[in-house]
């Protein structure tokens, strides 16, 4: 694991925030997270920022106000500086359709917020230990779905 993760969460819901900066917190992973709140704000962010500068993960929620996740991963998708950028769904629905659709558009974790702590905590450091451990590539289907 190199020395620091810049990880960004785009997530709309303030409790979501606080529960996973806490996660990481008590993991005690040599990590920074910077949250944004909706998808118009990630994707100001992410424009602002030069190559380098980039979030090293997103942890992205799909239902966001102004801008939805879908969106914003189409978007990232396109943007050629943005297109090796890691990006984590991170959201409370588990609907099949929605991960299949987010795996074709190159999500490479899907993660259903789970409502205990310790669980969240587990799967947060699960998705940070795996993604690096695989070099950031996606994995085969049966795979992307991250449980505690």
């Amino acid at each position: 694991m190199k020395q620091n993760y810049n990880l960004l969460l785009a997530d709309d819901d303030e409790d979501d925030c606080v529960f996973f900066k806490e996660a990481l917190d008590e993991l005690l992973l040599p990590v920074s997270l910077v949250t944004v709140n909706d998808g118009v704000q990630l994707m100001d962010f992410l424009s602002d920022k030069s190559v380098e500068n980039l979030p090293d993960i997103l942890f992205l929620d799909l239902n966001m106000p102004r801008k939805n996740g879908f969106e914003c991963l189409t978007e990232i998708k396109k943007i050629v500086s943005l297109q090796h950028l890691p990006i984590i769904i991170f959201s409370t629905s588990l609907d099949m359709t929605i991960v299949d659709t987010v795996y074709e558009k190159g999500a490479l974790y899907y993660i259903r917020k789970p409502g205990d702590f310790s669980k969240l905590k587990k799967v947060i450091g699960n998705a940070l230990a795996i993604t690096t451990e695989n070099n950031f590539k996606q994995p085969v289907k049966e795979h992307f779905i991250l449980q505690p």
